[in-house]
């Protein structure tokens, strides 16, 4: 299976000291590397994986005094890609959203962190990938 892992680039992966998405994006990652997937890695460039790493920034955006949006490093590279892959993980919370349309199919997103927020429970609700949208629905159910 041909997987694209998409985290987030703040932090390399794995990270040198805190960075708890990107230690278990690094987890999952060699894991399916281990178990004979085909893994793409969507990272900063200072990562370190078995898997194929494309890199979306040369250095962790926390540490790159060059980065002011983060949006467009965190996207670009896996719009131009997406059509490689059997399945697009994501590791960056909703900031995929409008990308997601077209590929929701093959998308599965984890959310690390915090779902408390009534914001978030909004967001939930207003998503409409086909495929994802009943689990949204509850997600966004459970949060309000």
């Amino acid at each position: 299976m041909r997987i694209a892992q998409i985290a987030p680039l703040f932090e390399r992966v794995p990270p040198r000291l805190y960075g708890g998405t990107e230690r278990i994006v690094s987890y999952l990652t060699e894991e399916l590397v281990r178990q004979g997937h085909d893994v793409t890695l969507f990272a900063s460039g200072d990562s370190k994986t078995a898997a194929r790493l494309v890199p979306c920034c040369d250095l962790a955006l926390r540490l790159n005094p060059v980065a002011r949006d983060p949006l467009p490093y965190h996207v670009e590279q896996v719009r131009k890609r997406a059509h490689e892959f059997d399945i697009l993980h994501f590791h960056i919370k909703f900031i995929h959203a409008p990308l997601a349309h077209g590929v929701a199919d093959r998308t599965v997103t984890t959310v690390h962190g915090r779902l408390d927020s009534p914001d978030l429970a909004s967001l939930l609700r207003n998503l409409s990938a086909a495929p994802a949208r009943c689990r949204l629905e509850q997600s966004a159910q459970l949060l309000a």
